[in-house]
């Protein structure tokens, strides 16, 4: 996740525009090799055994490698090798914006730089954040008002996670608000009930962005004219998201949740008390995460 919050770092220092970072973020994602695609390549892993780990991984809340090492298709080494062979994810973004012209080597440099000093990351956590960084960056973020803020944080770095793993790392978290999003194509809602209860929504702007989450998350290729199955695909992700995130509490503190069906809304699905919404740039358009308070 270094990559993501570094660049919403280089938009609050207003060192790039949203549409430069963009552009930058498109080309770190052209050459960025996933962990799965380095296993097949370097014949430790079948396509099969990589397909199985991406299913686990809608029901445990695990990283690819983990899962690999558990289940006995890779060794610690090996993971580590492919880990090393991966390109670093902000260097690449780093690069591509000095490459375009938006950053000078010296600006990314002083940059980086403080990003690390202001957070306190070494590099052996630049691209494996642990969660406890994660929920720091989160809450420097965000301004949760009620008691339940570690829950709402927790929700929003599971979202970050399986965003990378089920649609792809090519965004950057924006700015949270407390408004909905002024322009709605559609409102993809769940209920989470209990001893902590919110309304959880994915709100799209268009019905190009949706379409490209849609296929991005089923592998599908739907077309425009696959409504229903392009607000399936949106319902399984958000379910999958909510359904790992009832686990963890769970298994973490002891809590019990329930969740409501997935339902898809052609305007924002009222809820009770402020909302926090927090804007995802992709590179095929931004969407909005929204809580209820």
């Amino acid at each position: 996740m270094f990559a993501q919050f570094f660049g919403n770092y280089l938009l609050n220092k207003q060192l790039v525009t949203p549409e430069q970072l963009i552009t930058g973020i498109q080309a770190k994602n052209e050459t960025r090799l996933k962990l799965g695609v380095l296993a097949i390549s370097a014949g430790y892993m079948s396509a099969a055994q990589v397909e199985e780990i991406h299913e686990r991984q809608m029901l445990e809340d695990k990283r690819i490698g983990d899962i690999a090492v558990e289940l006995g298709y890779l060794t610690k080494e090996q993971l580590e090798e492919l880990l090393d062979t991966q390109k670093v994810g902000y260097l690449l973004l780093g690069q591509a914006l000095v490459d375009k012209g938006y950053l000078t080597n010296g600006q990314f440099e002083a940059a980086i730089s403080d990003y690390k000093h202001q957070y306190q990351i070494d590099e052996t956590e630049s691209e494996s954040f642990d969660d406890e960084k994660a929920e720091e960056l989160i809450r420097s973020m965000c301004d949760f008002s009620s008691e339940d803020a570690m829950m709402y944080t927790k929700y929003l770095v599971l979202v970050m996670k399986n965003l990378i793993r089920f649609i792809g790392d090519d965004f950057t978290p924006l700015k949270p608000t407390r408004m909905y999003p002024l322009e709605i194509y559609k409102d993809v809602y769940q209920k989470i009930n209990g001893s902590f209860t919110t309304d959880t929504n994915i709100v799209f702007e268009s019905a190009d962005s949706m379409l490209a989450f849609a296929n991005r998350f089923s592998g599908e290729g739907l077309g425009a004219t696959d409504g229903e199955y392009i607000d399936a695909a949106v319902c399984d992700f958000l379910n999958i998201n909510n359904g790992l995130y009832t686990v963890n509490v769970s298994n973490e503190i002891n809590m019990e949740l329930r969740l409501t069906p997935p339902e898809v809304f052609d305007d924002i699905h009222d809820t009770k008390g402020s909302v926090m919404t927090f804007p995802v740039a992709y590179t095929f358009g931004t969407i909005y995460i929204t809580l209820s308070e």
